[in-house]
């Protein structure tokens, strides 16, 4: 018997209607994944059609505001809203070469299921002792006082404990220069990705020989660590071992040294992100916030003088939720998009095939019609009680869908971990008034965020 499957006819529903916003104000706001998208959202809707040029020079932009939206672009299973044809992708690709994040459907799927048990609930708990202990140093310099930049520190701090935790090397003073290569090839990828024409690539523009030095030095490290793991196998380092042991789906054969140094890049990269963002912003809003801060450091407190570990963390609710909601006010990834590969529909209009459809997170996040009072810093808002009856496709802080963050239980786990462990120990002060963010690729700070640290009043003794 043969069983015929029929897709539905989406060529009858209307299509996406036109943002009415002039030109120019429209190619701005495009460039700007956080403010810019807000503006799209306010003058367009839920779903919203930006055309800058002819498709031969940029395919039409739909971006996606509401949860139902969301759902219908980043659930599917089949390979009709592609990640890796989007224009961002194809640039990272061709800067830093293959990896999870870029690759097409076909050839991401079995890479994601050799790699997905290093990061399930089950399995990322062996990493969390590395981030306590790096954020115990933090937290012990920060107590003789001082003013310091929560970007900057949370930044090393969390490229030094993705370095032990998942790599097995101490980066040390590399910090610095592997977060400033990762900020530069993120940003050269997403700037040519958004403009409708670019210099050919080997056109050597000041631009593109930075951003290739920067990949160079990062592939550089990655070849260092995989050099250091195979010249010691007894080496703690579970992706470096992960990758050395997943064979190629197209010749059967381990991967190549490029292929597994191309996916270290990429978890440089998305692990460094995801947490430093989270941390800054959660201590820049408690620093606003002293009733909040002591909240959560009572928690913290609560739970002893002894290094917090992964068992802990169902007893740090609060600091979890706020977690939550630095992560809704600051998503790590403001958008992210699609390339409409067949005609698919999205929200009840019709998305043709060569669209690139952007579900716009920030923008969905701050949305009023979806969250009450949406620019307050409100924990609460993620307690049980109140998050009962809320649409799962209306905060999506790692994405959502197959191709979500493989990471999230991994930056969940260690943002908690780091952010009680300073907390029960240091007072933080906020000086920067507001939160300034660029979009070059990532959520990131877009300014130093000054802070006043020191020990907190209530310890009297140092956390070991």
């Amino acid at each position: 018997m043969t069983v015929t499957i029929t897709r539905p006819d989406v060529t009858a529903l209307p299509l996406v209607p036109e943002n009415p916003l002039p030109y120019w104000h429209r190619l701005t706001a495009t460039r700007r994944f956080d403010t810019g998208l807000e503006l799209m959202r306010d003058s367009g809707g839920s779903v919203t059609r930006n055309v800058l040029g002819p498709t031969w020079m940029m395919p039409p932009l739909v971006f996606v505001f509401s949860p139902q939206g969301a759902h219908d672009v980043l659930a599917r299973t089949d390979a009709f809203a592609e990640r890796a044809a989007a224009p961002i992708a194809l640039e990272i690709r061709r800067l830093v070469g293959d990896n999870l994040l870029v690759l097409p459907h076909h050839e991401w799927l079995p890479r994601r299921r050799a790699l997905q048990p290093i990061f399930t609930k089950h399995h990322v708990p062996r990493f969390a002792g590395h981030m306590a202990e790096v954020a115990e140093q933090l937290a012990d310099r920060w107590s003789l006082g001082a003013a310091v930049d929560l970007d900057a520190e949370c930044r090393a701090l969390t490229l030094g404990a993705l370095g032990h935790s998942i790599f097995g090397i101490d980066l040390g003073d590399q910090t610095q220069v592997v977060g400033a290569a990762l900020r530069t090839g993120g940003k050269w990828a997403a700037d040519r990705a958004l403009r409708p024409v670019n210099p050919p690539r080997w056109w050597p523009t000041r631009a593109q020989r930075t951003a290739r030095a920067s990949s160079a030095a990062l592939h550089a490290l990655a070849a260092e660590i995989l050099q250091a793991c195979r010249a010691d196998p007894t080496r703690d380092a579970p992706l470096v071992r992960a990758l050395m042991q997943t064979t190629d789906p197209q010749t059967g054969r381990p991967l190549s040294d490029r292929a597994i140094c191309d996916e270290l890049v990429l978890f440089l990269f998305a692990g460094h992100d995801t947490t430093s963002t989270a941390l800054t912003y959660a201590l820049w809003a408690l620093g606003h916030r002293p009733d909040l801060q002591q909240r959560a450091a009572a928690e913290a407190c609560a739970l002893g003088d002894r290094r917090l570990t992964h068992e802990d963390v169902p007893r740090l609710r609060y600091t979890v939720q706020v977690l939550h909601e630095a992560l809704r006010l600051c998503p790590p990834a403001p958008a992210v998009g699609r390339m409409v590969m067949a005609d698919i529909e999205v929200n009840g209009y019709h998305v043709p095939a060569g669209t690139f459809a952007i579900v716009a997170i920030y923008a969905m996040h701050r949305d009023p019609a979806l969250w009450e009072d949406p620019l307050r810093f409100d924990p609460d808002r993620f307690s049980p009680e109140r998050s009962k009856g809320r649409d799962r496709w209306q905060y999506l802080p790692f994405g959502g869908g197959p191709r979500a963050c493989i990471g999230d239980h991994f930056a969940m786990l260690e943002a908690t971990l780091a952010l009680a462990t300073i907390l029960r120990q240091i007072e933080v002060h906020s000086l920067s008034s507001d939160f300034p963010t660029a979009t070059p690729l990532t959520m990131i700070a877009a300014a130093p965020i000054r802070a006043k640290v020191g020990l907190r009043r209530s310890m009297n003794r140092r956390v070991s």
